[in-house]
């Protein structure tokens, strides 16, 4: 019989915690040796607007924005939204035809995943962090899977629904030829100093960037050199900061498209402690300083980095000190080369190898078994 093609629905995102494992899972399907066409389904505005038809994936986008919990007139606005999103996502449905669908949290996944479950459509969560968005809980009494990476989240779901597969990872981080020196030069670093590569993700972290922004002409005397991802909210700002001291030693960009680069130029990573990054970080064997953000529901960026910390494979500030000890922390790392390849060691022994794969296997059981 004639392989048929398995149509899949991707949706979800809005920060790049949400869509890069998504990625990862669309790759994973791609190469299951399966005839595979996925559609993305995202928030206009938001990361996945223009990173997924970048790649050459087809995306739809519904206008959704999030319900705040304190009083704002945003919240008018929700509601009209939704609905909105409910009525697109049922046209998107209708028009393309899902075999299954794939949530991976963020404010697309609702209404589609939603819509697909009232017309007959299966569908799988992957949930990253330790403690669920509000989106995947919501989600989690219908799916026919949940994919996780943390062990304990029968707290929040269906003990019988849980998968623990780990975080999705993208391809493309893994497979780099460069060598560190090459990498450096990439983004137009002198390959003989030391590398701080300082992420804020997608949106920016504030307190990181305000660390490094107040901390620059010790780490330009320092002779070492850092790559500073400040996410587009705060850009203009820290480039205007690294522009008065006219250093080559400082390379601001608001979003560093060859992630995979940056991971090898880098000699330590600063980042917040969301579950997308750590997986990275710990596949490629990095040596990193987490600043867990304290705007998470359940302070779950702490207990994404705690496990870390205890395995000796990440060194911990938090938020409230990194101003005084964020870079001075990680200048001193910088000169303890036992340190620095002690936490590489540690932090591989936390990598997942195979997560993407492993959800694109249920994806397709599921796909193969509601034939």
């Amino acid at each position: 019989m004639e392989n048929k093609v398995k149509h899949i629905i991707i949706s979800g995102g809005g920060t790049g915690g949400h869509l890069f494992p998504a990625i990862a899972i669309a790759q994973a399907l791609e190469k299951s040796g399966e005839k595979i066409n996925i559609l993305f389904v995202g928030a206009k505005g938001k990361i996945e607007e223009e990173k997924v038809p970048a790649l050459g994936y087809n995306i739809e986008l519904l206008d959704i924005a999030g319900f705040q919990r304190r009083f704002t007139f945003k919240n008018i606005s929700f509601f009209f939204k939704l609905f909105k999103s409910i009525s697109k996502s049922k046209q998107i449905i209708k028009k393309f035809n899902p075999d299954i669908a794939v949530g991976v949290g963020g404010y697309a996944s609702g209404p589609l995943l939603r819509v697909a479950s009232k017309n007959g459509i299966p569908y799988v969560l992957q949930e990253q962090n330790s403690f669920p968005g509000i989106t995947n809980k919501m989600l989690a009494k219908n799916a026919e899977k949940i994919c996780v990476a943390y062990e304990g989240t029968e707290r929040f779901f269906p003990k019988e629904k849980i998968i623990i597969t780990g975080n999705p990872v993208r391809e493309s981080l893994k497979n780099v030829i460069e060598t560190k020196e090459e990498a450096k030069l990439f983004f137009g670093i002198n390959p003989q100093t030391k590398l701080i590569l300082s992420l804020g993700g997608s949106l920016g972290a504030g307190t990181i960037n305000k660390a490094i922004g107040n901390s620059l002409k010790s780490l330009i005397d320092s002779g070492s050199s850092i790559l500073w991802q400040t996410g587009k909210l705060y850009y203009k700002d820290c480039k205007k900061a690294a522009d008065e001291f006219k250093s080559d030693s400082v390379k601001v960009t608001d979003f560093i498209t060859r992630m995979d680069l940056a991971y090898r130029a880098a000699d330590i990573v600063i980042s917040r402690a969301g579950a997308g990054t750590i997986s990275e970080l710990c596949l490629l064997g990095k040596a990193f300083i987490l600043v867990p953000s304290p705007n998470v529901a359940e302070d779950h960026q702490t207990k994404n980095a705690l496990a870390l910390v205890k395995g000796n494979a990440a060194i911990l500030i938090p938020d409230i000190e990194a101003d005084n000890l964020l870079v001075k922390t990680a200048l001193k790392t910088l000169k303890e080369p036992v340190k620095l390849q002690e936490l590489s060691n540690n932090s591989k022994k936390f990598a997942v190898e195979g997560s993407a794969d492993k959800i694109a296997k249920e994806i397709l059981k599921i796909v193969e078994r509601k034939k």
